[in-house]
């Protein structure tokens, strides 16, 4: 795992400017995705630079240096990722009689001659990886950038400088710490991503919180020159494509061929992925998807595999128990760390430098403080995170087909109607109507924030499409636009799709690609990336190997939801590893007590983040709309925990850029 970045400069870059110290300076924020070495490549002539930050994990020695010159000399690149079936392409590669004399064993130099033998996109097609890439032609005079299929290794990119002149800039890197260090950097908040942050708690591809910057989307590659500025992005993979596919093509065996052929599929995706030079562990949570990959991973290893995991000591919170019986059942070598509220708090103020842009998936907390245990003992670590989006785990998804299946049978002027009239009741007037009716009941029978409910609930009941239903059950802010002042929301896959779409797949199918293409790279994998980054932790994802995505995607929907258990095919899978008992329990989550943080120990510094004289001099938010979230919430009249945390992770971040 490593960081790249670099520059594409429209003419000479100029006497004046020293580009491989500028290069060295950019590379050097990246220090944390790779603190073993450093190194930079440029031809001041044509104006291309290219700067690498090292994570040695297969082949430490000088021969997996990088930027790294093709045999031929023809192609130069900087590479972040890991490439799992290197040693399968160097086999095809010899059989072509097209081998170079190999230099060392690394997946990079392995690149390089895939792409001389069968040029860039045909050579990511034979990859199964996770990576981003930048790549320059020096024949062609051309630079590639590239992203892994489903988003695990993040690539940021974007002209600046001079409008239509010769002074711009393409600037490219894995965080947008390295591209801030670039001169021409213009670093102005785009308030139309900041407006996705409110709505969403993370800004998705293509967009990025500055303007003119760009995530480079999963699955597609650009390819970029002096004589052709405007990129061209392609797709090599698509998940839309291959869910439309697996639905039109689904897998006819029967339910014992279906959990066999996933066990397999894993089992090798697991294999591969254990390939490192480094001391190698896994996150275990005691959930269904850590403990599959745990058990995949024991199952063919020698020894006792290292398993991490955290626990909290607030009730509700605390999944460390679970991960400890699962640990012993199968013998791992198992290491467990209670948080105290202060070791979480004091995470904090590290995360807008951490996460670079702002995000706030609060679950960052702790997900930082396994990564950290982890790297005590290991330099990567494999996670089972995928697994919800691809076999159907998230209750949100039987939620929103029953409320859509009962609204739907409603005619759309009465559902209009009783939106109305719900809502004339603040959330706060239905709390107290409902205390006042629920008085007699007994304390556990008692609904504390239904009122919140049914005013949310209300908000849904105007929905037009199943997918107004489901942009509406996941948002945090309903019409960020009228809080981020001056933007206007961007359109999204989550805010254009409709049936037309994705033809054929039902409502429950239709969610879980939607989340494929938007949270699990925008904010699962983002948020895995940075914390783990942030310690030099290399975190590696075998749910999500292109060929399981794509056998996930023929299964019938029945199978991934059968019988009304979810995740039913992997549970199977598991249930050969462990016993039923120590799995089934109802979904906790990865989730720290941020209700009550916010309230106690948090709330001055949440306090002078919110200020309303800072917040009206700044001039992003409307002043009224954000007080009014912070007052409900820190008297504890409602819980806003999630919109406010999203304007403090902006806040935070806005500190820290200013720094």
């Amino acid at each position: 795992m490593c960081g790249l970045t670099g520059f594409l400069s429209l003419g000479d870059i100029g006497p004046r400017l020293d580009a491989e110290a500028l290069l060295r300076r950019m590379a050097g924020a990246l220090r944390h995705r790779g603190p073993d070495s450093a190194g930079v490549w440029s031809d001041r002539e044509v104006g291309i630079g290219l700067g690498h930050r090292r994570l040695a994990i297969v082949d430490l020695s000088q021969a997996g240096h990088q930027p790294m010159t093709s045999a031929s000399g023809r192609y130069v690149i900087a590479f972040n990722g890991e490439i799992y079936n290197h040693t399968q392409l160097r086999a095809e590669l010899a059989q072509l009689g097209r081998s170079p004399a190999w230099r060392g064993h690394s997946d990079t130099e392995t690149l390089l001659a895939g792409f001389e033998a069968w040029g860039f996109e045909a050579t990511l097609k034979r990859a199964v990886g996770m990576f981003a890439i930048a790549l320059w032609d020096r024949q062609e005079r051309t630079l590639s950038l590239a992203r892994d299929r489903m988003g695990e290794k993040p690539l940021y990119w974007g002209w600046q400088g001079g409008v239509g002149g010769r002074s711009r800039t393409l600037l490219f890197g894995s965080e947008l710490k390295a591209l801030r260090a670039h001169p021409a950097f213009a670093a102005v908040v785009d308030r139309d991503a900041l407006a996705l942050l409110l709505r969403h708690n993370y800004i998705g591809a293509p967009h990025a919180i500055y303007q003119g910057i760009h995530k480079l989307e999963p699955g597609c590659w650009l390819q970029v020159s002096q004589a052709q500025p405007e990129p061209q992005i392609h797709a090599y993979w698509s998940a839309l494509e291959v869910a439309l596919q697996g639905h039109a093509e689904p897998f006819v065996g029967s339910e014992n061929d279906a959990v066999d052929r996933l066990e397999a599929l894993l089992k090798d995706a697991v294999g591969q992925q254990m390939m490192a030079d480094v001391p190698l562990g896994a996150f275990l949570s005691g959930g269904i998807d850590s403990s599959a990959v745990v058990a995949l991973m024991q199952a063919q290893s020698s020894r006792p595999v290292k398993t991490f995991t955290i626990g909290f000591h607030e009730p509700g919170y605390n999944e460390a128990e679970h991960a400890k019986a699962v640990a012993q059942h199968l013998g791992t070598e198992h290491t467990e760390l209670y948080i105290e509220p202060a070791q979480a708090l004091a995470v904090i103020p590290d995360l807008p430098k951490l996460y670079d842009e702002p995000f706030s998936d609060s679950s960052q907390i702790p997900t930082f403080l396994v990564s950290q245990l982890a790297r005590q003992h290991v330099t990567v670590s494999l996670s089972g995170d995928g697994g919800d989006e691809l076999f159907c785990g998230y209750e949100r998804y039987r939620l929103a087909h029953k409320l859509w299946h009962r609204m739907s049978k409603v005619p759309r002027p009465l559902r209009h109607l009783a939106c109305s009239t719900l809502q004339l009741l603040s959330p706060d007037q239905w709390n107290r109507l409902i205390d006042l009716v629920e008085s007699a009941l007994p304390a556990k029978r008692r609904h504390p924030i239904l009122g919140d409910k049914i005013y949310k609930g209300a908000g849904l009941l105007g929905s037009a499409h199943f997918s107004d239903l489901y942009r509406g059950l996941i948002s945090h802010w309903p019409d960020p636009a009228k809080v981020v002042l001056g933007s206007s929301e961007p359109t999204t896959i989550l805010s254009e799709c409709s049936a037309s779409l994705m033809p054929g797949l039902s409502d429950v199918e239709r969610m879980m690609v939607l989340d494929q293409l938007s949270y699990l790279p925008g904010d699962i994998l983002t948020k895995v990336d940075r914390a783990a980054m942030g310690v030099s932790l290399e975190s590696r994802v075998p749910m999500l190997d292109h060929r399981v995505v794509e056998f996930a995607a023929c299964l019938p929907q029945g199978l991934k939801l059968h019988d009304g258990v979810t995740k039913w095919p992997l549970r199977q899978v598991l249930y050969r590893h462990v016993p039923q008992a120590l799995i089934d329990r109802p979904k906790m989550g990865f989730a720290i007590p941020l209700k009550g943080w916010l309230r106690a120990p948090l709330k001055d510094w949440a306090e002078a983040l919110l200020d309303p004289a800072r917040l009206a001099r700044e001039g992003y938010f409307d002043v009224a709309a954000v007080r009014r979230k912070w007052d409900d919430h820190v008297h504890g009249r409602r819980d806003w925990q999630a919109h406010v945390w999203d304007v403090l992770m902006f806040q935070a971040w806005l500190d820290e850029q200013a720094r």
